[in-house]
């Protein structure tokens, strides 16, 4: 697989934009500066992330969600490291 990340991303089933091998991977997202792990769905180009309104719920037992923007970016957790350096096991 490419380590190339779409500009568009949710976490929700649902959604034309899910990809259940890449979000198997890890993704991080770094929005204004700011590691966020709440992110439900984010898009690079428009600048904008939805993020889970604490414990609110709508009708069907989904998370509500605030879309909030500013600039975005995504990486790969998995990355290997450039050191070579790996954790005692």
């Amino acid at each position: 697989m490419s380590n190339e990340l779409p500009d568009r991303l949710s976490s929700d089933p649902r959604s034309p934009f899910y990809d259940a091998a890449l979000l198997e991977r890890g993704i991080g997202i770094r929005f204004k500066g700011v590691e966020k792990t709440n992110v439900e769905e984010y898009c690079i180009s428009e600048g904008w992330v939805r993020v889970a309104a604490g414990k609110a719920r709508d009708r069907f037992g989904n998370p509500l969600t605030i879309k909030l923007t500013g600039p975005v970016e995504a990486y790969l957790r998995d990355e290997p490291s450039a050191g070579g350096e790996g954790e005692a096991g």
